[in-house]
Formats: structure tokens, C-alpha cells, sequence
């Protein structure tokens, strides 16, 4: 099958539901019914059917963030193939992954398939966050990456949903969960393949490696975002089910409470970034990270209650929900032709620390699980200090506090 090519401009006289933000927005949707299902059910699952401990999930995430390491092979794979279609080839996969969680019950089941799947979600994250800053314009991109992000936030929240409902009342089983929900971000996919033409972006995207020295900063605030971001995605829902003792029922209920913020925040969000600058909203998310991780770490030191725990997951969730600043920063920095490329090196970047961080500190939680927070409360100290670094305005040539902007050129 030969799919039609057109251009942007082209693509405004489609029909709303077939123009390239409504296909952003599909994606958008699709991802999180498979990946956040998965992640929902994850540590009851692999507790139950596997005795993980914390080391055992600390190597689970290890795996799962090899294939962000390895983002950087988008690069070779977009010589063969277009950004749109590795995406959603990407996205089928992440969803026929998931869907198939359930059938391998043991530890090396259990890490196979969730390298499968997390190559697909890496995969697809990479060129999804390259298409958007391509095909939004720079001036709306922080409302319309907030409407994205809300979008994805309610096909969590419906997801969520369903489980919270359905998963005692109907007595479900892990299988026939991940099946559906898998099933159904494979099926978007699909949709996705046949259903839409390609979309050329304007600036042709350079197919090779690159890695400027004036994207330093960008580079640096990918770094710690990954280090940071590990101790969340891996110990901070793993406390809820080994301190508390949460049920899935209960961990998806926690999930659904910060998806339903999400929808009404992510918009806010947006507008707040354009009016207020990426660094001040970065400056913001990384103080309020500092202190969320300092009262993580009270909970084992001072024995804080489930309550509390509760109140700082929602709250550590929103502040990383303005981590898309992040992406309209480098955006207003970037030479247009590098997008693709950069997007994959910022993606291995932001998983160096990944591939080796939650082994080495599985080994730390069975000893101090206070101190695994501490340590994040500190890297978001060091994400505070290179966030400053940021101008009020950046542009290329202006991409830190320390470069001289380049001299307008009258037109």
C-alpha cells in the first residue's frame, strides 16, 4: 500500500479528524491505554506472580530503560523508514507487548517482554516528541503540547477508570486486563497506519548524529531529568504497595486521581509556559520536586502516614507534568533540521543514568529507602541550579544566560 504524501499546508483542507494534530492527539491517547495499564497493574503482578523484592524491580527497570539508552538507533532506523510510520509501528508494538505480559509469569518472562514493550514505548516517544516540535508552530506550541497532554491524561484517566470499577467487582485477572488494554493500542495503531496520509514536514530532518555544543544545557537538563525521574517511576509506587500495602484497585485509584488533575492542569500548564518562560516554569517544577522528594524521604525517617504519601505522588506527578517546557526550550533553540536527530540523542541521554540507576538502588532501598529519596531530592537540587541557566528568551544563539544573542537582522 503507497500512502499519500502531503505536505502541511496541504493537510489544512483534510478534514479536522485527518490533519496531523488530530494524528498527535490519536497517538497521544494510545500510548498511555497500554503503557500506563502496564504500569497500573505492574507491581502487584510481578509481586504476586513472580516474588519480586526490591532488587528484582529495580533490574525490571533496568531492562525496561535499555531501549531509551539505545534511542539514539531512531537515527539509522529513519534511513530506512518515515519518522510517522516508525512511530506508529512503534506504537502497534508497545501494544502487542503489553498484551501479552500475563503469559510469562517468571523473572525472565517477565524482563523479556517488557524489553519488547519498552522498545516500542521508547521508540515511539522519541519520534512522537520530533514530530510535535515539527509540526506545531513554535508560537502555540506550549497550549497545544498542554491540550496533548491532556488528552493523554483522560485516556489514562479512562482507563483508570475501568480498572478502579471493574477490577474487584468483576474479579478480573492480570491477563485479561493487559489484553485488552494492549489489545486496543494495538488497534489504534493499526487505525493509525491505514487511515492517514504522510504528513512532510517543512525543514527535511538530518539523518545522521548530532551532537552541538551549544545544545549543552538542553543535554544536561535531559541528564538529570532521567536520574530524577527513575526514582519516581520505579520506587515511589513500589512504596504505596510494600510500606502500605495498596491493592490495585487502590494503586490505579491513586493513578486515576493524578490523570484527572492532569486534564485540567496540562492546559494551565501551557499557558503558563507561554506567558511566564520555560525557565521559571522549570525553575517552579524543580522546587517543588526538592521538597516532595524531602518529605518522600520523612516518610521512612519520621513515619509519616499513608495519607501524606498519597498527597506528595499526586503532587510529584503534576510538577513533572511541566516537564514539556523542556521540549518548547529546545525547540526555540534548535536549528529545524535537527529535531529528529536531537530528539534521539536526548533520548539516550536522558537514560544513561537509567540503564544502571535502579539496580544500584534496588540495593539501596533494602537498606535505606529514605536515602533513595534523599539522593533524588538532590538531583533535583542540581536541576534547579542548571534551570537558572536558562535566558528569560531563548533563541538560537541565546540558548543559556552565558551567550550573546545574536543581532537582529531587519527584514
Amino acid at each position: 500500500m503507497r500512502h499519500q504524501i502531503l505536505t502541511l499546508d496541504q493537510a489544512r483542507t483534510l478534514p479536522f479528524w485527518r490533519r496531523p494534530i488530530f494524528l498527535l492527539m490519536l497517538m497521544a491517547a494510545g500510548m498511555p491505554i497500554a503503557f500506563f495499564t502496564w504500569s497500573a497493574l505492574l507491581n502487584n503482578f510481578v509481586i504476586e506472580a513472580a516474588g519480586f523484592t526490591g532488587v528484582e524491580i529495580g533490574w525490571l527497570h533496568t531492562v525496561r530503560e535499555i531501549p531509551g539508552f539505545l534511542a539514539i538507533g531512531v537515527i539509522a532506523l529513519l534511513m530506512l523508514f518515515r519518522e510517522q510510520v516508525l512511530g506508529i509501528v512503534a506504537l502497534g508494538l508497545l501494544g502487542a507487548a503489553t498484551a501479552i505480559t500475563a503469559w510469562f509469569p517468571s523473572f525472565g518472562g517477565i524482563l523479556t517482554v517488557t524489553m519488547l514493550s519498552s522498545i516500542g514505548f521508547h521508540y515511539f516517544e522519541t519520534v512522537n516528541q520530533s514530530l510535535q516540535l515539527q509540526w506545531i508552530d513554535k508560537k502555540r506550541a506550549p497550549q497545544m503540547l498542554g491540550w496533548i497532554m491532556s488528552i493523554g491524561s483522560a485516556a489514562a484517566l479512562l482507563s483508570y477508570g475501568l480498572l478502579v470499577l471493574t477490577w474487584k467487582t468483576f474479579d478480573l485477572s492480570y491477563n485479561l486486563v493487559y489484553m485488552i488494554a494492549g489489545g486496543t493500542t494495538l488497534a489504534i495503531a493499526v487505525f493509525a497506519f491505514f487511515a492517514y496520509p504522510q504528513f512532510e514536514s517543512p525543514e527535511p530532518q538530518l539523518k545522521q548524529f548530532v551532537l552541538r555544543r551549544r545544545y549543552w544545557l538542553y543535554y544536561a537538563l535531559q541528564f538529570m531529568s532521567g536520574a530524577r525521574r527513575q526514582i519516581f517511576t520505579v520506587f515511589a509506587a513500589f512504596m504505596m504497595v510494600e510500606r502500605f500495602g495498596f491493592e490495585v484497585h487502590e494503586v490505579t485509584a491513586l493513578f486515576l486521581i493524578n490523570y484527572l488533575a492532569n486534564i485540567f492542569f496540562a492546559p494551565l500548564m501551557g499557558k503558563a509556559v507561554a506567558k511566564w518562560g520555560e525557565r521559571r516554569a522549570l525553575v517552579f517544577e524543580y522546587t517543588g520536586l526538592i521538597c516532595v522528594f524531602l518529605a518522600y524521604g520523612g516518610i521512612y525517617y519520621f513515619g509519616w502516614g499513608v495519607i501524606l504519601a498519597a498527597a506528595l505522588y499526586v503532587l510529584d506527578h503534576l510538577f513533572f507534568a511541566l516537564a514539556f517546557a523542556l521540549k518548547t526550550y529546545f525547540q526555540k533553540i534548535a536549528d529545524p533540521q535537527d529535531i529528529a536527530p536531537t530528539a534521539a540523542v536526548a533520548f539516550t541521554i536522558n537514560h544513561i543514568a537509567a540503564v544502571f540507576l535502579p539496580a544500584l538502588l534496588g540495593y539501596l532501598w533494602v537498606v535505606s529507602p529514605g536515602g533513595v529519596f534523599a539522593l533524588a531530592a538532590g538531583m533535583a537540587c542540581v536541576s534547579l541550579m542548571l534551570s537558572l541557566l536558562i535566558p528569560r528568551h531563548p533563541a538560537k544563539g541565546n540558548e543559556t544566560v552565558f551567550a550573546r544573542p545574536l543581532p537582529q537582522v531587519a527584514e
